[in-house]
């Protein structure tokens, strides 16, 4: 049970993340559920939504409005919002919604008020509202019940689950603890079930448009986690690491109706686009896996950092070790030695213009990624398993870091991708990743370093672009080809790090949290001009929350 002093921690932080919750970027939810509430258009109600893989908000409309009106008839518009409710209008006794358990809405008002709902059909119905206020449930198909509620006990519940949540938000330094308070809120929000895996909780990316648990976002999700909740962290990993094929290979994505692992789970449409960009992989009749890079090791060392569990990371561990030799065994695609990517989504940058050529790719990060979790490996090993042999980890990470080098091209000043065998020159944030080896030649190094505080390339007043600001492939606002990306960011910081460069990595680290400041929350991906986010770009997104955090305690 919370002490008076945590709980006025907690409503205090409550009360800083419902700043954020606008009802547009932000939605109003409950973890656990599927219920999503947005304001309408007109701004005179809001809209209820469930949530559903590869499915798209307009397809699943609960409501399409929920009209609040006073005794005199008039609409009474939404006039704060916070965690656990919503309020129209002003006054003591003026109308509030919240949730009543994670498949069901309340809502109650003063006497003389009345609601209107509009279905998703057209058709509306009308209810008075009162203290006791009308329970709203949704069942499974969309379909509305309407009932009498205990609008006191619901609200009363739905704000003792958020302060139960804010109790664990990490306090960090004043000027990032209102993002924080609401990156933590996010991260919360962002909580659903899978029912293939019972009670088990994902932390989705976003209740918007991305409900599964995305191998790489379980990764960067952990780590921030991991100031707060290390159990829901490792619950994270557990999911990642639970569906491993029989060769080791993780799948791309855990959902609620199975995984993601093969071209063949795909949907015909991508498949297709595939095809029409004269993929080698894209045959349907030739499955090609999907998994994504190799930080498996790395976000497993970071959630031990914050709380032990020896018997846990044992039994991860032998997962990440069989993970990592899928790479080496059937990802290898040219048999040199580096494994390559056989499908863009495995790198977690679909629409880099790394693919933009021939597939498989050799690509700098994967064969950073690779080198890293080795030595990860091994430190973990002399952790957990102090018998186990680790010379197999120490030979392949030193194997790998000499093929790594091999792509580093002089001339040109920065690491290049292969595609099929050929240099593809694009300048790109992958080429930077192998600053995270610690070890590359120092000249190397240095050049590295130097790209990253060019203004021309990669130095931008809002920070680190995907695509150098030079390159002919730069855009400010298409996904993965110049726009900022927190995750990208943080990385390539903790190179920074590695490699000798610690206030470097510290101003990279500060302007990454200024970004998120200045652009209003952690979205998906910022237009690097701007700082605001890209005109597509998901809002309340899992990972740049969660790294939101992880910079902010490091940072504090």
């Amino acid at each position: 049970m919370m002490t008076d002093a945590v709980a006025a921690d907690a409503a205090a932080l409550s009360a800083l993340a419902g700043q954020h919750l606008d009802l547009v970027t932000a939605p109003f939810t409950l973890p656990r559920s599927r219920l999503l509430v947005f304001r309408t258009d007109d701004g005179e109600g809001v809209r209820v939504h469930t949530s559903e893989y590869e499915k798209r908000l307009d397809a699943c409309r609960v409501l399409d409005a929920v009209r609040v009106r006073d005794a005199a008839g008039r609409a009474l518009p939404v006039s704060d919002v916070q965690p656990h409710r919503i309020e129209f209008g002003a006054g003591a006794d003026a109308p509030t919604l919240t949730f009543d358990g994670p498949g069901a809405l309340s809502l109650a008002g003063g006497d003389g008020t009345r609601v209107t709902l509009v279905h998703a059909d057209g058709h509306e119905e009308q209810h008075a509202l009162s203290a006791t206020g009308i329970r709203i449930s949704v069942g499974a198909d969309r379909a509305v019940e309407i009932e009498t509620g205990d609008h006191a006990g619901a609200l009363a519940e739905c704000e003792r689950q958020w302060l139960d949540w804010f109790a664990r938000c990490p306090l960090v330094r004043d000027d990032l603890q209102r993002m924080t308070a609401f990156c933590w809120w996010v991260l919360g929000a962002n909580i659903v079930e899978l029912p293939s895996l019972g009670d088990a909780r994902a932390v989705v990316p976003s209740k918007i448009g991305y409900v599964g648990l995305w191998q790489w976002d379980a990764y960067f999700i952990a780590v921030g986690l991991r100031h707060g909740d290390p159990e829901l962290a490792r619950e994270q990993l557990d999911i990642a690491f639970r569906f491993a094929a029989d060769d080791g290979q993780l799948p791309d994505v855990v959902h609620e109706n199975g995984i993601l692992a093969s071209s063949d789970d795909l949907p015909e449409s991508d498949r297709a686009t595939l095809r029409r960009a004269g993929s080698r992989i894209a045959d349907p009749s030739k499955p090609v896996p999907l998994t994504k890079p190799p930080l498996a090791g790395w976000a497993l060392r970071k959630v031990l950092e914050a709380e032990d569990a020896p018997d846990w990371a044992r039994v991860q561990l032998d997962r990440v070790i069989r993970s990592q030799d899928w790479w080496f065994a059937s990802s290898d695609l040219d048999g040199d030695g580096m494994p390559e990517y056989g499908h863009p989504y495995s790198s977690g940058l679909d629409d880099s213009p790394i693919f933009d050529g021939p597939i498989p790719t050799a690509a700098p990060d994967l064969g950073t990624y690779l080198v890293c979790q080795d030595r990860e490996i091994t430190d973990l090993l002399g952790r957990y398993v102090p018998d186990a042999r680790v010379d197999r980890f120490v030979e392949r990470a030193e194997r790998t870091q000499a093929l790594l080098e091999a792509m580093w091209d002089a001339e040109a000043g920065r690491f290049l991708a292969r595609g099929a065998g050929e240099d593809i020159r694009s300048d790109t944030v992958v080429g930077l990743m192998p600053l995270r080896t610690g070890t590359l030649p120092e000249g190397t190094r240095d050049a590295l370093c130097a790209a990253i505080d060019d203004p021309a390339r990669y130095a931008l007043e809002w920070g680190l672009p995907t695509v150098a600001a030079s390159d002919q492939d730069f855009s400010a606002e298409r996904m993965w080809r110049g726009p900022i990306w927190i995750n990208t960011s943080a990385l390539v910081a903790e190179g920074l790090e590695a490699s000798g460069f610690p206030e470097r990595a510290r101003e990279l680290r500060e302007q990454t949290v200024r970004l998120v400041v200045h652009g209003g929350g952690p979205h998906e991906y910022y237009n690097p001009h701007t700082g605001l986010k890209a005109q597509t770009a998901t809002t309340a997104f899992g990972w740049s929350a969660a790294l939101f955090i992880d910079l902010a305690v490091s940072l504090s």
